[in-house]
């Protein structure tokens, strides 16, 4: 598999430009960032609209949806730890694509606006909603 930027994914390793990182060198902190960035992307998904979220966890886990939903972390408390350890990852991993994770994450500089295309994680965090018509970003 190979990405726009020229990345190349085969065999377990990741090849970018002229170098080559071995990715089973990384897989258990790749897992576990990973695991942790869905339950953040549900619990950020939950402050948003419980209700909604509540009754897709009914449907699917049935019984265990409340005990489910307990455990969800704190968005607010754990992104910042997780995006830590994500961005060293994706550092180690993915060079050329550092800038394109960081931009989920910063607000830029030059924003003049807040649409849907500049809203990031950070907005969030800081508690900025905004929205278009009945849409909140």
């Amino acid at each position: 598999m190979t990405s726009r930027r020229g990345t190349n994914i085969k065999n377990g390793k990741i090849f970018v430009g002229i170098g080559t990182v071995n990715i089973d060198r990384y897989k258990e902190d790749l897992d576990a960032v990973i695991a942790k960035g869905d339950k953040l992307d549900i619990a950020m998904r939950y402050e948003c609209s419980p209700q909604q979220i509540t009754t897709e966890a009914k449907k699917s886990l049935g019984d265990r949806a409340d005990k489910f939903i307990q455990a969800l972390p704190s968005f607010r408390d754990e992104y910042q730890l997780w995006y830590s350890e994500a961005k060293a990852l994706v550092r180690q991993l993915l060079p050329d694509r550092l800038s394109d994770f960081t931009r989920y994450y910063e607000k830029p500089k030059s924003r003049k606006d807040i649409t849907f295309a500049s809203y990031t994680i950070e907005d969030y965090l800081d508690g900025l909603r905004v929205g278009s018509g009945f849409n909140p970003i």
